[in-house]
């Protein structure tokens, strides 16, 4: 039986696992910095959460989630986002009673059943932040900043930030008319699924990656046209935020993001590496998402970032990625006694904080060695007679060659010289 990883997924084995914990260690720092708290959430669902919270008209919801039917015969789904598990667990733990805004952030595996691609798979990884309880476009700002200084604490250069407003229910209602009105004498050229989006939700149709459909959408009138006073005022205070902090933007009105949920402010971070305006980073605010999973009438503002394309452009550009953990010191030894006081200094070591191997298979010294050569070991030492006498041993830097014969209680502090 030739047993394979499933399609769209990937493992990430030891010698890449050093560049998840780079971006991953980063990825949390920058968030303490800005003050955000980690939250964990479960690995599925309740269907009715993505359905209620992402929107039945996304293509997540229509073709995109693992659902199946577990043994109590309810529906669960693997989360296919961060964002409403987010909001169910901050009103489950009843947290919006507390004093505003709450700010979250996760690192969460995510499940789409979708077409694998460059950087886009079906199992992937996503950070994210989320800040509850606020209407500001302070919030909105902050967020945006922290991805940017993230994004350029990953050494990415050509990085650009996009945003959009799509409005409020008022006066998207407005423009949802002014859409459909556009749209209705080319009904009959849309792909099937837009045909059912047009009534339900027609600004999903800007949104397909049909290139037909992209033709027919090219000319269409933009959000940006029929925004009210109040969406208007907050998408330029919005953008005198981001001055205020230097941060570069570009209005681009064509961004609606694949999700129902988003009200006013939405935001992409776009590189040309990974594909046409492939984008690494994305989000916005939602400003009813909480009520509508169940919980009070209380603002939102987010944002999703896939740790696959992250990684894919940080080595397309040459951006410091990581390494994988170096074994700091392989102790080899010669003969059964030499062994048990091999293991004792190797305990001893590593409770002082080196990274110590010692050989289990018992090979002879060459063997020993050669494994210490292939870990590569940054220095090695040799446990004989001599050595279990007199606690002197020979400490050799596998870089340069070098040896220096010292007391095994003076190897830590040699080491991390």
């Amino acid at each position: 039986m030739n047993m394979k990883a499933p399609k769209g997924t990937k493992d990430i084995m030891p010698k890449e696992s050093g560049q998840w914990q780079y971006i991953e260690s980063q990825f949390d720092e920058i968030c303490r910095l800005y003050g955000f708290r980690e939250l964990r959430t479960p690995m599925f669902e309740s269907t009715e959460l993505f359905q209620r919270g992402v929107g039945d008209t996304t293509d997540i919801v229509q073709k995109e989630m693992y659902t199946f039917e577990d043994l109590g015969h309810r529906s669960i789904t693997l989360k296919p986002e961060g964002t409403s598990p987010a909001v169910r667990a901050f009103i489950e733990s009843r947290e919006y009673a507390e004093m505003q805004p709450t700010k979250y952030y996760y690192d969460t595996p995510c499940f789409r059943y979708e077409k694998p691609q460059a950087g886009r798979l079906r199992e992937f990884h996503q950070f994210g932040v989320e800040n509850f309880g606020t209407p500001s476009m302070t919030a909105d700002a902050e967020v945006i900043a922290l991805a940017a200084d993230f994004l350029e604490r990953m050494g990415l250069k050509d990085v650009e930030l996009h945003i959009n407003s799509v409005g409020c229910r008022e006066c998207r209602a407005v423009y949802r008319k002014a859409l459909q009105d556009f749209l209705r004498p080319h009904y009959e050229d849309l792909c099937d699924t837009c045909k059912t989006r047009f009534e339900k939700n027609p600004m999903r149709i800007l949104d397909c990656k049909s290139p037909a459909d992209q033709e027919i959408v090219k000319d269409a009138p933009v959000m940006l046209d029929y925004l009210c006073d109040d969406c208007r005022e907050a998408f330029e205070e919005l953008q005198q935020a981001l001055k205020a902090m230097k941060i570069d933007f570009t209005i681009d009105p064509r961004i609606v993001r694949g999700l129902d949920y988003y009200t006013k402010t939405a935001f992409e971070f776009v590189s040309t590496a990974i594909g046409a305006q492939g984008t690494i980073c994305g989000g916005g605010r939602y400003d009813h998402l909480i009520e509508e999973v169940g919980g009070p009438s209380m603002p939102g503002v987010g944002f999703g970032l896939g740790k696959e394309r992250l990684l894919l452009l940080m080595n397309q550009e040459g951006a410091f990625t990581g390494e994988e953990h170096r074994v700091e010191l392989a102790v080899s030894y010669i003969g059964d006694e030499a062994k048990l006081y091999a293991l004792g200094l190797a305990a001893d070591l590593r409770k002082e904080g080196l990274a110590v191997s010692i050989d289990t298979l018992d090979r002879n010294l060459k063997g020993q060695m050669k494994y210490a050569n292939k870990l590569g070991a940054a220095y090695t030492v040799v446990i004989g007679e001599d050595e279990m006498k007199s606690g002197m041993i020979t400490l050799k830097n596998m870089d340069t060659s070098e040896q220096k014969m010292i007391h095994r209680d003076e190897i830590a502090k040699e080491i991390r010289k």
